[in-house]
C-alpha cells in the first residue's frame, strides 16, 4: 500500500532511529518498501540501507530528482516522502492507514495530501516557538516543513509532475498541492533542534 522514500547524504547516524521507527508500518501491514535515493554519502549510509533491507539508489545532488527517482522505483499505490530526520512517533501507522481509507472511500485520493504535526526534540522555548511558526506556515500558507514528510496518492504525485527539479523542490510540490488540499495528521514527526 504505502512505500516511503528518503533522499540520503552521508545520513547514517540520523537514519537507524528513523528507520527503526518505519518498523511499525511493516508490523500494521501498511508498508510496502522504503528506498533510500543517495547522492555521494561517503559514511555507512548504504550498510545502513542494507542491514534494514532499503532498496538504496545512488544519484545526483538535486534533491527534486532523487525524490522523483525514488518514487519511479517504488511499488505502493500512496508515497510517503520523509527527510533522513524524520521520526516517526507512535501510532504513524494507524493514521496513515486510516488517512488513506477514508481519502480511497470519498474518492479524494487523486486531489488530496497530508502530513504529519511537528514536534520539535529539545526543551524550552526555541522548539516549541519553531513548532509553532511549521504550524502557522502549514495553516497560512499550506506549506509543511521539509522534515513534516509528505504522504500523497502515486496518481496524484504522477499528475502533478512528481517534484521539480532545483532548489526546494519539496515546497514547491506542496505549493502546487496547494494549502486546502494538505491535511494535517493527527501523529507526530519529531526532528532535531536546529543548533
Amino acid at each position: 500500500m504505502l512505500s516511503v522514500v528518503i533522499a540520503t547524504q552521508n545520513s547514517e547516524r540520523q537514519l537507524v532511529p528513523v528507520l527503526s521507527a518505519l518498523v511499525q508500518g511493516v508490523t500494521a501491514g501498511v508498508l510496502r518498501d522504503v528506498i533510500l535515493v543517495d547522492s555521494g554519502s561517503t559514511d555507512d549510509t548504504s550498510a545502513i540501507a542494507d542491514a534494514a533491507g532499503c532498496a538504496f539508489l545512488h544519484s545526483l545532488s538535486d534533491v527534486g530528482v532523487r525524490l522523483r527517482q525514488g518514487a519511479a522505483q517504488s511499488r505502493g499505490r500512496w508515497l510517503l516522502f520523509l527527510s533522513p530526520a524524520s521520526f516517526l512517533e507512535e501510532g504513524w501507522a494507524r493514521e496513515v492507514a486510516n488517512f488513506i481509507e477514508t481519502a480511497e472511500r470519498r474518492g479524494q485520493a487523486e486531489r488530496t495530501a497530508a502530513t504529519f504535526r511537528l514536534a520539535v526534540d529539545g526543551y524550552g522555548l526555541r522548539p516549541r516557538l519553531g513548532e509553532a511558526v511549521a504550524a502557522a506556515r502549514l495553516a497560512l500558507l499550506g506549506l509543511p516543513n521539509t522534515g513534516q514528510g509528505l504522504l500523497i496518492a502515486r496518481k496524484h504525485y504522477e499528475r502533478l509532475g512528481g517534484h521539480p527539479s532545483g532548489v526546494k523542490a519539496e515546497r514547491r510540490l506542496a505549493a502546487r498541492i496547494g494549502r486546502r488540499h494538505i491535511h494535517l495528521l493527527r501523529a507526530h514527526v519529531l526532528l532535531p533542534e536546529r543548533g
